[in-house]
């Protein structure tokens, strides 16, 4: 029996299709492997049926123009982007997102400039919240 894909979270490479239709909007298949690195070499078929899971999934609807299917993303980046950070906040850092973003700040070797980025935005935030 085959295992049921998972609809909350995308695979390594449905995210770089998603990616590339986000910054898209909508698209084809045939302009998601335009895309693509060079290299990539995928096959539009294989491209397809990645397209095709994506839509079983529900990330995305296609509509058909001609024979072309045209593809719009249904989950927008910034709510998939929050989702996967409570995902791995809880599975990886204990539900802690203040130790989450302790261990990028740790790793990452940030540059000044981007801890000060990481400092406004969280001051703005708790702005926010105070009024």
């Amino acid at each position: 029996m085959r295992k049921k894909k998972s609809a909350e979270f995308l695979t390594e490479v449905e995210l770089e299709f998603m990616s590339h239709l986000w910054a898209l909007g909508r698209g084809s298949v045939r302009d998601l492997l335009a895309k693509l690195a060079p290299d990539r070499a995928l096959a539009y078929t294989s491209a397809a049926t990645i397209m095709r899971i994506l839509e079983e999934k529900g990330f995305v609807k296609s509509t058909k123009q001609g024979k072309t299917f045209i593809y719009t993303p249904l989950v927008e980046k910034n709510a998939y982007q929050s989702r996967s950070l409570r995902d791995l906040s809880a599975k990886l850092f204990d539900g802690t997102p203040a130790t989450l973003v302790a261990r990028l700040v740790d790793d990452e070797g940030l540059s000044v400039e981007a801890l000060e980025e990481i400092r406004a935005m969280v001051d703005r935030k708790l702005k926010d919240d105070a009024e």
